[in-house]
C-alpha cells in the first residue's frame, strides 16, 4: 500500500500534486515584512528597503542614507534650486558674521563708556580721589566713542581674498610659461616715480631693465616681464603706519615680518633672520612663515614674499632677488631675499 504523502496522489481527484502545494504552512516571502533575507536575518516590519538600496525608511518615516548617484540623476531644476538655496544661506551666514563682529566692537564701546561714566560719577562722590577718577572717566568715555565710530562696516573673509589672489597668480604663471621666462624673481626699487617693479627675466645672462614701463620688456639684454608687485601698496601702507622711520638697512626686515602678522594679518607667525654680514653691498634675509592666510607662498608674487622683497629693495635702494622654499618643522615656508653690490 502506497503512502499518500510520498506518492503525492489524491485519490479523490486522481491528480498528482507537488508536496509543497499541499503544505498549508507556506514560508513568508523574502521581500515581505517580517520575512527572512538572504543573510539569514529577519526584516523589521517598520523598515523597508527598496531593491536598489537607494533609501531606507525607518519606522518613524524618516529617510536615511542614499545612493551617491541620486544627486547626479536629479533634474536640472532641482540642482539649480539647491544651488540657489546654498548661495542664499552663504550670504545669510556672512551677514550674521559681520553683524556679530560689529556687535562685539559696539559692546566694547559700551563697556568703555559705562566704565568712564562710573569713574566720573565716583569722582564727584569721592573728593579724595577725584582727579584720578575724572582722568579715568575721561579716558573711558573717549575710548568708548573712538571704538564705536571706528568700527569697520565691512569684513572680507580671508578665503575671499585668497580666491582673488589665486586667479591673478594663475594668470601670471600662465603668462610666464607662455613667454618661456625663468624662475628668478627680481624686485626693483622705484627709479622713475612709477613705484617698485617685479622683473622676471627671459635670458640666463641678462641686465636689469631701466626706464621701462613694461609689462613686456624687449631690450636686447633685458627681455622679460616687468609688472607692479603685489607688495607695493602693502609696503606703502606699512610706511604710512610706522611710528618711527622703518630704516634704510636690512633691519627693516624685522619690522616687515611684524607687520605681516600684526598689521596685515597675512600669517600667524613670521620671524626674520638677518645674515650677520648683511649690509648695503650684499647680504641675505630669511623669514620663516607659518599659517599663511593666502595659501602656498611659492605662487607668483604672493603678498608675503612680495611685501618683504619690496620693503628691502626700497630700504636698500637696490634690486633684490626673492625665492621661496618649503620650510621645516619650525615653519611652513622660508622666504629668502638676497642682494649683492649691483648698482641700479
Amino acid at each position: 500500500m502506497s503512502d499518500r504523502r510520498t506518492s503525492g496522489h489524491d485519490e479523490s481527484t486522481g491528480a498528482h500534486t507537488r508536496p509543497d502545494e499541499t503544505d498549508t504552512q507556506q514560508a513568508p516571502a523574502d521581500d515581505a515584512p517580517g520575512g527572512p533575507r538572504e543573510d539569514g536575518e529577519r526584516t523589521d516590519p517598520g523598515d523597508t528597503t527598496d531593491t536598489g538600496g537607494a533609501r531606507r525608511t525607518d519606522g518613524d518615516g524618516a529617510t536615511a542614507g542614499g545612493d551617491p548617484t541620486e544627486l547626479a540623476d536629479a533634474p536640472a531644476e532641482t540642482l539649480a534650486a539647491q544651488v540657489e538655496l546654498l548661495t542664499e544661506e552663504n550670504r545669510r551666514l556672512r551677514r550674521e558674521y559681520a553683524r556679530a563682529r560689529r556687535s562685539r566692537y559696539r559692546r566694547t564701546a559700551a563697556g568703555l563708556g559705562l566704565l568712564g561714566a562710573a569713574a566720573a560719577l565716583a569722582g564727584l562722590v569721592v573728593p579724595a580721589g577725584r582727579e584720578v577718577l575724572v582722568v579715568i572717566g575721561a579716558i573711558g568715555l573717549f575710548g568708548g566713542l573712538l571704538t564705536y565710530y571706528v568700527t569697520p562696516e565691512r569684513f572680507v573673509a580671508a578665503s575671499t581674498g585668497e580666491r582673488v589672489y589665486a586667479a591673478l597668480a594663475s594668470n601670471h604663471a600662465a603668462l610666464v610659461d607662455e613667454l618661456g621666462l625663468r624662475e628668478e624673481r627680481y624686485y626693483l626699487p622705484d627709479r622713475s616715480g612709477r613705484g617698485p617693479r617685479l622683473y622676471v627675466p627671459q635670458l640666463a645672462a641678462h641686465e636689469l631693465p631701466e626706464g621701462q614701463s613694461g609689462p613686456i620688456v624687449t631690450d636686447a639684454d633685458a627681455r622679460g616681464l616687468l609688472v607692479e608687485p603685489t607688495g607695493a601698496d602693502l609696503y606703502a601702507a606699512f610706511a604710512d603706519a610706522a611710528v618711527d622711520d622703518p630704516g634704510s638697512d636690512a633691519g627693516v626686515a624685522t619690522h616687515l615680518a611684524d607687520a605681516v602678522v600684526t598689521q596685515f594679518e597675512l600669517a600667524r607667525h613670521a620671524d626674520a633672520s638677518i645674515d650677520a654680514s648683511a649690509n648695503g653691498t650684499g647680504g641675505r634675509v630669511t623669514v620663516a612663515v607659518s599659517d599663511a592666510a593666502f595659501g602656498p607662498l611659492d605662487r607668483f608674487d604672493h603678498p608675503i614674499p612680495s611685501v618683504l622683497a619690496v620693503g628691502l629693495a626700497t630700504a636698500l635702494t637696490r634690486p633684490v632677488e626673492c625665492s621661496v622654499s618649503p620650510g621645516d618643522d619650525r615653519a611652513d615656508w622660508l622666504v629668502t631675499v638676497h642682494w649683492d653690490g649691483t648698482d641700479y
